[in-house]
């Protein structure tokens, strides 16, 4: 049995379904985690471990020893003014700790807007939106790090995330799903098991100083994906509403940006058949398994 200890800044969707991932493949699991309220004692799926308050105004600093501790670091939490919290709260205590696998969230708005192009890793980051201007800095802020004190640093940009509990599917039976038209959009999403499956696979090839897309093979429209779930659940006559209508300022944002996400660099790397290789896989399965 392997033992891992690592410490998990947010302990979202994302370091959850890792988690589960190590208990599956029968890891000896030390965790740590944060969160924005209260520190506390929690379990999960059986493991016991720590939560410690952190959030931009202060942090419990019995962390400090918890986090000297662990030999992995994932940071799922974002950025917050123009700032990495981690780095700027932690980064003096992480630079002189011997961890060696650290993982950075980041997310496929720092591409900006592509005009329904393709874009890899290469691709030149023309982030117009306040998180992607952050995600950015902070992913910059990380790789200085790992720059300037050696540290194993690696970065992953996430496509917009579904699992089986968060999904269209669920909207459209809530009732809270828009079918929004605007031609030409284009994005890209990826199922939480995916990105947990490749988490897992960068334990034993990690590369540092890389940077990896983590999308599926199907870029596709929003229209399309909430039809196909619509079509699956037999729901029929839909409202359209046009992009001008919508009252969200998030949403209207997101449909600023149209893109394609390529996923041929992390595929290749880690050697690695996505479980759900678009929409349809994945909308099917939880329809079929959870539904």
């Amino acid at each position: 049995m392997k033992n891992i200890n690592i410490f998990c800044f947010g302990f979202g969707q994302v370091a959850k379904n890792f988690i589960k991932k190590l208990i599956i493949e029968k890891y000896n699991i030390t965790l740590t985690t944060t969160s924005r309220s209260e520190s506390s004692k929690e379990n999960f799926n059986g493991i016991n471990y720590n939560s410690y308050l952190f959030n931009s105004e202060r942090f419990d600093n019995n962390l400090v020893a918890k986090l000297k501790e662990a030999d992995h670091i994932l940071v799922s939490i974002p950025p917050e003014k123009q700032e990495d919290l981690v780095v700027k709260n932690f980064s003096k205590f992480i630079e002189n700790f011997k961890v060696k696998w650290i993982t950075y969230l980041s997310a496929t708005s720092v591409y900006g807007d592509h005009n329904g192009g393709w874009v890899n890793e290469s691709s030149e980051t023309r982030a117009t939106s306040s998180k992607g201007i952050e995600r950015l800095k902070a992913e910059s802020s990380w790789l200085s790090l790992k720059m300037s004190k050696k540290l194993s640093v690696q970065i992953f940009r996430l496509s917009g995330i579904y699992s089986n509990e968060k999904n269209i599917l669920v909207s459209l039976k809530l009732g809270t799903a828009k079918l929004i038209s605007k031609s030409d959009h284009y994005f890209s999403r990826i199922h939480v098991e995916d990105i947990a499956n490749i988490l897992f696979k960068s334990l034993s090839k990690f590369k540092s100083g890389e940077i990896y897309n983590l999308a599926d093979d199907k870029p596709s429209s929003s229209e399309e994906i909430t039809l196909h779930g619509a079509k699956l659940l037999n729901i029929k006559n839909l409202k359209k509403i046009e992009v001008n209508e919508l009252e969200s300022e998030m949403l209207k944002t997101f449909y600023k940006d149209s893109k394609k996400v390529s996923n041929e660099k992390v595929k290749n790397y880690f050697n690695y058949d996505l479980k759900f290789p678009s929409y349809i896989e994945g909308l099917n399965y939880i329809r079929d398994k959870l539904i």
